[in-house]
């Protein structure tokens, strides 16, 4: 292995991810003019390689070809060689993993490894690629030669399937049916779809590897399905995918039973879990949900924001390039670390009474037994120095990127889970987050995506003007600001002017403004994160009852008919679009409490206890001016009013708290 002594390209780029490839050998670019304009002028393919600084195998990848210089100087010589962060640039990726699928006919992941023409269509593809054959799979260098060789030989058969490629992405845009009555079809359809594929025993949908899915199991907890969204959570609260000593959710697990993680640990799992954990609490008071949602957020404070404020990206699921190292245990090392009733109680809890459950030869903690009765104290001082002791190994490493969607769904799972559970600290971190974005990443009425090192860049994208207006939302029924409501109004606009396709309806990926790439998407599938277009739809609908702007409802109701022909036909995928159209087919009520401060705080506490999926909660004190007039709520005599509205409709003012909580639970 050797590595450049001279830093390439990367060196000078905010993402951590391309930072790890600036002593690479290879001369790789930062996706950009540069590199196009090269590929072009010297008629050279394009070797696209796309992955993210959390990631095992990109890591695994780098180390046996990006590092050694002869496959280095074999890339360089025959391609121009690109390096993406899909973190920063989820454009791209999106584009290239689609490609992909088409091209491999198989699902695609991280590394991505895409051979492009000059004009950026691609032609072959794969994920990761060993450096000698292995798994079936060629060697990279040797597969390397044999790309090029075909880019010499076989152009023209090259731009015949470019151009079908291009054609099929011009029939992946979603396309409205005329005129379309929307209804709850598609929402059902899609809970027999996830009733169909949950494992009972386990929770999840289907089998290993098994993901979270935050969204289908808030639809499902919201629309009478609660027992596949609260078996679920009490799996994974048990399982090795939450981290039992520290706090927080692994990406997804590898096995059914969810023990053995993919250790890295996202931001963008970790706000909507949040947030989830805290509505299941209000839904069964269970209080491992609570247990679960404050070492979670402790962790998110601890661990994932910045001095400045903002979140951090990930956690690496390497450490000295072993994964799961930092969190995996020998037994022996348990027991030396502990008293002997510390570690009765912990080896019974934990598992460390059976067989190792990683890799033959080391304990990963989870759940395996109830706890011994009297043992709680022993347990919870075993907990403080294992932790203690895992404190002091190598750290995996983390991604100090700051990204305003993933920021966003980190602010919205915190300030929900603030409101519920009555934690002003965390309420704080979530505001201190959003102050971050909007002083440094809010430029000339624009976001830019990504922040590292003083440094803001990158045109947002759909998801981030979306997913901060549906945070603003959150936070503001966890403590009102007018300020940030007239933020949240103002990306709105953003979205509106922008995003929208205002012939067609929805919203695409990139602005209006963007650079032009081979496709411009307008996603409606959730992935990893919720739909922008999805989430665009609802945050628009909850604007509209707070601002009386029936722009934004008109917006929102044609995105939802550009997708409703689609979620009738193939339903799965939709959670986030489905709960949006829920709350379309029954606007979601509005319940405005005005008076003195004191007894408004108390009555806000006594119905953040609630379990009221459909309405917005916003406590207003007395003598706020300036509020738009569906929050404009007269004062009178008594300490505290609400006023409870659904659409247009509002009952007259309500007085007792204990008739408003009935009242508002009441369906309309």
């Amino acid at each position: 292995m050797l590595l450049c002594s001279v830093p390439n390209r990367l060196a000078q780029e905010t993402s951590p991810y391309l930072q790890q490839h600036a002593g690479n050998p290879v001369d790789w670019y930062p996706w950009g003019h540069e590199a196009l304009e090269r590929a072009r002028r010297e008629d050279k393919p394009i070797l696209l390689s796309v992955g993210y600084s959390a990631c095992h195998w990109c890591h695994v990848m780098a180390h046996e070809s990006f590092e050694d210089a002869a496959t280095a100087g074999r890339m360089n010589e025959l391609f121009v060689n690109v390096k993406v962060d899909r973190e920063e640039r989820p454009d791209i990726d999106q584009i290239y993993q689609t490609a992909h699928q088409m091209l491999a006919q198989r699902p695609g992941g991280w590394p991505l490894t895409m051979f492009l023409a000059p004009d950026g269509t691609p032609f072959f593809g794969g994920t990761y690629f060993p450096r000698e054959p292995r798994y079936g799979l060629p060697g990279f260098a040797d597969l390397c030669a044999r790309v090029a060789q075909v880019w010499r030989e076989r152009r023209a058969e090259i731009a015949i399937q470019g151009a079908g490629l291009l054609e099929a992405f011009s029939r992946m845009q979603p396309r409205a049916a005329g005129s379309v009555a929307l209804s709850a079809e598609p929402v059902g359809a899609l809970l027999d779809q996830l009733q169909a594929a949950f494992d009972a025993k386990f929770g999840g949908f289907g089998v290993a590897p098994k993901f979270p899915h935050p969204g289908d199991l808030e639809l499902c907890l919201r629309k009478g399905a609660a027992h596949i969204a609260l078996t679920t959570l009490t799996r994974m609260c048990e399982g090795g995918i939450y981290d039992q000593l520290g706090g927080g959710f692994c990406r997804y697990s590898v096995d059914a039973q969810w023990t053995i993680p993919h250790f890295e640990k996202m931001l963008y799992d970790n706000g909507p879990l949040l947030g989830l954990l805290a509505d299941a609490w209000l839904v069964a008071r269970e209080p491992l949900y609570q247990r679960c949602a404050e070492e979670t957020a402790a962790w998110l404070m601890r661990e994932m924001q910045s001095p400045e404020g903002g979140y951090y990206s990930s956690l690496d699921a390497d450490s000295e390039h072993e994964e799961g190292k930092f969190y995996v245990w020998e037994r022996d090392e348990v027991r030396r670390l502990l008293a002997p009733q510390e570690f009765e109680a912990a080896s019974r809890r934990y598992g460390l009474d059976q067989p190792p459950n990683f890799e033959g030869r080391h304990w990963h903690l989870h759940v395996a037994a109830a706890l011994a009765p009297g043992s709680e104290s022993a347990l919870e001082s075993a907990r403080a120095k294992l932790l203690a002791a895992r404190e002091r190994r190598i750290r995996p490493g983390r991604d100090d990127k700051v990204l305003v969607a993933w920021n966003a769904l980190a602010i919205r799972g915190m300030a929900r889970a603030a409101r519920v559970f009555d934690r002003p600290q965390w309420r704080d971190s979530a505001r201190r987050a959003l102050a971050f974005i909007r002083s440094r990443m809010w430029q000339g009425g624009r976001l830019r995506a990504t922040y590292k090192d003083g440094r803001a860049h990158l045109n947002a994208y759909l998801d981030d003007y979306a997913f901060l207006a549906a945070a603003i939302v959150e936070l503001a029924q966890a403590d009102f600001s007018a300020d940030e409501l007239a933020f949240a109004g103002a990306l709105a606009d953003v979205l509106l002017e922008e995003f929208e396709d205002r012939g067609a309806g929805g919203f695409f990926f990139t602005g209006h403004g963007h650079e032009r790439l081979i496709h411009r998407p307008k996603p409606g599938h959730d992935n990893a994160t919720p739909s922008g277009n999805a989430v665009a739809a609802w945050a628009l609908g909850r604007l509209a009852a707070l601002t009386g702007e029936a722009r934004y409802a008109d917006a929102a109701q044609r995105t939802l008919k550009l997708f409703y022909p689609e979620m009738l036909e193939r339903p799965g995928g939709f959670a986030a679009m489905a709960l949006a159209l829920d709350e379309a087919l029954a606007p979601p009520k509005l319940l405005v409490l005005r008076g003195t401060r004191e007894p408004l705080g108390s009555w806000q506490a006594a119905i953040s206890r609630e379990y009221l999926p459909d309405t917005t909660v916003l406590a207003l004190p007395d003598g706020l001016a300036g509020l738009p007039a569906p929050l404009d709520k007269p004062q009178r005599p008594e300490p505290v009013n609400g006023w409870l509205c659904r659409g247009v409709t509002c009952l007259p003012p309500i007085s007792n708290l204990v008739n408003l909580i009935r009242t508002s639970k009441e369906p309309s």
